[in-house]
């Protein structure tokens, strides 16, 4: 008796998987996840411009000084984004991404009870480390949960979200400056924080990165995953088994060499340039907005102060 021949499963590339889990209620529930951190981060960016002016008169410093608070935060930022990204790689996406949401919410909650300025720039160094670490992981996470011709329209959108985060600090900093004038800055960080101890909540239910699972060697847990989009977005589930295609990886000298040269420089240029401007207005602007006093009524020629104060009088 001759035995029947049994077909092999047919394999299934990792980007095709992904392609055909569609994209719709899961990557939804992602942006607003993503976003509603990417506007915290926005915030704790900008905060020293809204935050200087108070900082300054409770610890008896100048303006200038008292930005130096900005700038011990990007330097956290430099430093959690040269390292996390790497990190990421190494344990996984969604531990960097708990990890750096929680330092920023611990972190940036702190900053609104220092009790001294050294205190100060220790937790926005701190806090600064952990919104560097989150942006880029944040961004190329979100992009591993899509198709590669859906990722544009997707990460323009995450982006939207720093606008609302921007819209958001300067309402609670008009807030903070009303009802608490004297110590607006410690209001303005706490109220901040929020957004970040929410996101870190939500984001204990976020799957680790099927990219991440399949690249490590782990194709059926990355395939659990993706039926998990599939089964979100209606869409039937995936057989497999998966396939990883090899990918050629080079250092990141290569960027600076042969062909690569000029539209690294150029862009790293460009990039440069922007930021600087940016972030200069946004952190120098409403400080001075902020020590701005009201303006004084000009006394016309001929019409002096007990003039005025006759001619109210008689009204």
């Amino acid at each position: 008796m001759i035995a029947p021949l049994v077909t092999p499963p047919s394999q299934t590339t990792l980007d095709a998987a992904i392609t055909a889990a569609g994209v719709g209620r899961f990557q939804k529930r992602l942006l607003g996840i993503f976003g509603l951190v990417w506007a915290a981060d926005a915030m704790q960016v900008l905060a020293i411009g809204f935050a200087a002016p108070t900082i300054a008169k409770e610890f008896g410093l100048t303006i200038p000084q008292a930005i130096q608070v900005g700038t011990v935060f990007f330097l956290g930022m430099l430093i959690g984004a040269s390292v996390c990204g790497r990190l990421a790689d190494r344990i996984g996406r969604r531990r960097v991404l708990i990890g750096t949401v929680l330092m920023d919410a611990a972190f940036g909650l702190l900053s609104a009870f220092a009790p001294s300025f050294t205190i100060l720039l220790v937790l926005r160094f701190f806090t600064g480390v952990a919104v560097g670490g989150t942006l880029p992981v944040d961004y190329a996470m979100m992009a591993e949960f899509l198709p590669a011709d859906r990722r544009g329209r997707w990460l323009v959108a995450l982006e939207s979200f720093w606008a609302v985060g921007t819209v958001a600090l300067a309402l609670a900093s008009f807030l903070a400056a009303t009802f608490a004038p004297d110590q607006a800055w410690r209001w303005i960080f706490g109220a901040i924080a929020l957004p970040a101890l929410i996101g870190f909540w939500l984001r204990l239910w976020i799957p680790e990165s099927p990219q991440y699972l399949a690249r490590t060697g782990k194709e059926t847990q990355a395939l659990g995953v993706i039926n998990q989009i599939a089964i979100a977005n209606g869409q039937p589930v995936i057989v497999g088994p998966l396939t990883v295609e090899p990918q050629a990886r080079a250092p990141l000298s290569a960027l600076f060499t042969g062909a690569l040269l000029r539209p690294t420089v150029l862009i790293l240029s460009v990039w440069f340039l922007v930021s600087v401007s940016y972030y200069g207005v946004f952190v120098w602007l409403p400080s001075q907005f902020g020590t701005q006093s009201r303006p004084r009524l000009r006394s016309r020629p001929g019409f002096s102060g007990s003039a005025r104060a006759g001619a109210t009088a008689r009204l």
